[in-house]
């Protein structure tokens, strides 16, 4: 009996999912395809049906999350007209909520320290879905692509480390600073 329409395309968003939830928790190289595929509910045999190898799974995993992480932001930036959107979304970013929340939280921190020991093809696509978040977060501040640099490397490395830490007062130390840091970057001339 053949699958109902749209049937692999379900599939294929299912595997890019369980990728995106466990990269985002565990990075790339630690992660097997057989987890990947057990965590969307398949056998790893099936993978390559959907992609020609871990690296394409590895680069629409990427553009995936940050659509995901996006999405997040705006949906965080509207919800209080009174506050500037980019004041919301640095409050939410650098946030308790958003450090603990690995497994759905923004990519691009979870990945930074392995990503330039992965392919050239991955790397290009972490560069190219970094770009594109520094995009969308210069268009929610209103400022220059420049700015928007220094306040997503801040961002980024802030809840990085704030993640890395065993001591739960001084990674809320870090957020505090962090979010001072970034909106200080926004008055910066």
């Amino acid at each position: 009996m053949p699958y109902p329409a749209g049937h692999k395309l379900k599939v294929r968003e299912q595997i890019i999912t369980s990728a995106a939830r466990a990269f985002r928790t565990n990075g790339v190289r630690n992660i097997s395809l057989p987890f990947i595929m057990k965590g969307a509910g398949l056998t790893h045999g099936g993978f390559y049906a959907h992609f020609k190898n871990k690296d394409q799974l590895v680069i629409e995993t990427f553009h995936f999350a940050i659509t995901d992480t996006i999405k997040l932001l705006q949906s965080v930036a509207d919800k209080k007209a009174d506050q500037p959107r980019i004041e919301m979304i640095i409050e939410f970013y650098l946030s308790s909520v958003h450090r603990d929340q690995t497994e759905v939280g923004c990519i691009l921190p979870a990945l930074a320290g392995e990503i330039s020991q992965l392919s050239l093809d991955v790397r290009k696509a972490y560069t190219d879905e970094l770009k594109r978040f520094m995009e969308f977060i210069a268009d929610a501040g209103n400022i220059d692509l420049s700015k928007s640099y220094a306040l997503v490397s801040s961002m980024i490395g802030t809840i990085a480390l704030a993640r890395a830490v065993n001591d739960s007062q001084f990674s809320d130390q870090l957020l505090l600073a962090g979010r001072i840091q970034a909106k200080g970057i926004l008055e910066a001339k």
